[in-house]
């Protein structure tokens, strides 16, 4: 992997801008919002997710020697701008939603606090973690709403897009509720749980497969035997005989399915195993399953135990990307607007407020930053002076239970994978509309010129 200085990764025009900045001496107190426009289509909500690596970015974010090194030889920047860089460090206030939150459209998932240039260079890494997190949470919340309490094992390691998503993913992954991961990196760096069965080079490797089941059993307790390397249902017949043979010397806990029609196949497999008194072994599936597949196999009552899901929620293909913003909106304690068509923005700091009828969200509320409205707060002061605070150390299984607990409040219609009808409402307050009415009369006023 190549050598960079982290404080590079951001684009050219932060730093362009930044200089602009210092040298006209602006250096007044900003506020960015990141927030997501609009829903994708069949996101009923998105999962908030990747503070904590925002976080972390910030805590450390500084300008090294290669940094330097390396603005200075691009021929762009001043002297000035690069001995400024050299002393920079991040102390602003971050305000945001705990991971796991549901949110929606418009809802700031996260505002910066900071003096200008600070704000602006930080904006490409901390939108890039936010994104991405946000993404791949939101589509495995649908796959673990689809499989109804059935274990989700994450195997989207190999054909996600780079290293540091597959490691990132698979931490959203587990906070969306998945059982466990593939990924043994993963694993390592986060705690997760790790699970894995074998691959067909395995059983190809062997002379035959039933001899290819008996050293993996042998050497692997629980084994999860794949079994259509050959012809699925002559596979499960050799598993039945394996399991007989073995007796109770080891423990096959499963069988996987991994091609063809995988809801007649269990049927069969489940049919074949109960009459021969297996019911202890499993069934677990996999090949190509998005949360459709997996909802229409358990309408049909297939007898499927688990499932492994790769890339469909590895690179969440219906909606690998969201019309996510990180945009200024109040600059030297003045609130900040964008008129522009299809990418306005609310201005002005501000808070979401879940309003709830008993246990259950009934709307949320985005309102301007201390205005007071009946409901419970969601944004929650993170880091202050570019220190974290209490509230953004949040352990992983806390971030896994808070997003199972918020799921739960929302209404039935939205925890489903079908569009909800009608989707969740979000109000603007009394005081964020007006703010915002003032600020496109101003802005919309044409200018007049003097001769």
């Amino acid at each position: 992997m190549p050598s960079f200085s982290p404080a590079l990764l951001t684009d050219l025009y932060e730093l362009t801008m930044a200089q602009a900045y210092v040298e006209e001496g602006l250096s007044g107190e900003a506020v960015f919002s990141l927030f997501v426009r609009r829903l994708p289509a069949r996101r009923n909500y998105l999962v908030a997710c990747g503070l904590d690596d925002a976080l972390t970015f910030l805590e450390a974010f500084r300008f090294d020697g290669p940094a330097l090194e390396y603005l200075e030889s691009l021929g762009r920047f001043s002297r000035r701008f690069l001995d400024h860089l050299q002393q920079l460090r991040f102390t602003g206030d971050v305000h945001a939603v705990p991971e796991g939150t549901p949110v929606f459209a418009n809802e700031p998932i996260l505002e910066i606090v900071a003096p200008i240039a600070e704000g602006q260079l930080v904006e490409s890494f901390v939108m890039n973690q936010i994104h991405l997190q946000t993404v791949l949470a939101s589509k495995a919340a649908r796959v673990i709403e689809a499989a109804q309490g059935r274990p989700v094992v994450d195997f989207g390691l190999r054909r996600m897009h780079g290293a540091d998503a597959a490691l990132k993913g698979a931490r959203a992954f587990h906070i969306a509720g998945v059982h466990a991961t593939s990924n043994v990196a993963a694993g390592q760096a986060y705690g997760l749980r790790v699970a894995g069965t074998l691959a067909h080079s395995y059983i190809q490797a062997h002379d035959d497969e039933y001899g290819a089941f008996l050293a993996f059993a042998r050497r692997c307790p629980d084994a999860v035997l794949l079994v259509d390397t050959y012809d699925t249902l002559g596979g499960v017949r050799k598993v039945i005989d394996l399991a007989k043979a073995l007796g109770t010397e080891r423990r096959i806990d499963a069988v996987r399915l991994d091609s063809g029609n995988l809801v007649e196949l269990s049927f069969q497999a489940r049919r074949m195993l109960d009459e021969a008194g297996l019911q202890r072994i499993g069934i677990f599936a996999s090949s190509g399953l998005d949360e459709d597949a997996i909802a229409q196999a358990i309408d049909a009552g297939a007898p499927i135990d688990g499932f492994g899901v790769g890339a469909e929620m590895g690179v969440s293909t219906d909606a690998p990307a969201l019309d996510m913003a990180y945009k200024l909106v109040s600059y030297d304690n003045r609130a900040r607007i964008k008129l522009s068509t299809g990418k306005s923005l609310l201005p002005g700091q501000k808070q979401i407020v879940r309003v709830e009828r008993g246990d259950v969200a009934a709307y949320d509320v985005i309102a301007q930053y201390g205005e007071h409205v009946e409901g419970r707060p969601l944004l929650r002061k993170v880091m202050h002076g570019g220190v974290r605070m209490p509230a953004g150390r949040v352990a992983l299984d806390a971030a896994r239970h808070l997003k199972a607990a918020e799921a739960g409040r929302l209404p039935a219609r939205l925890r489903g994978i079908a569009p909800a009808d009608p989707p969740y409402e979000v109000r603007i307050s009394t005081g964020l509309a007006e703010l915002a009415e003032r600020l496109r009369q101003q802005f919309s006023t044409p200018a007049t010129t003097s001769a």
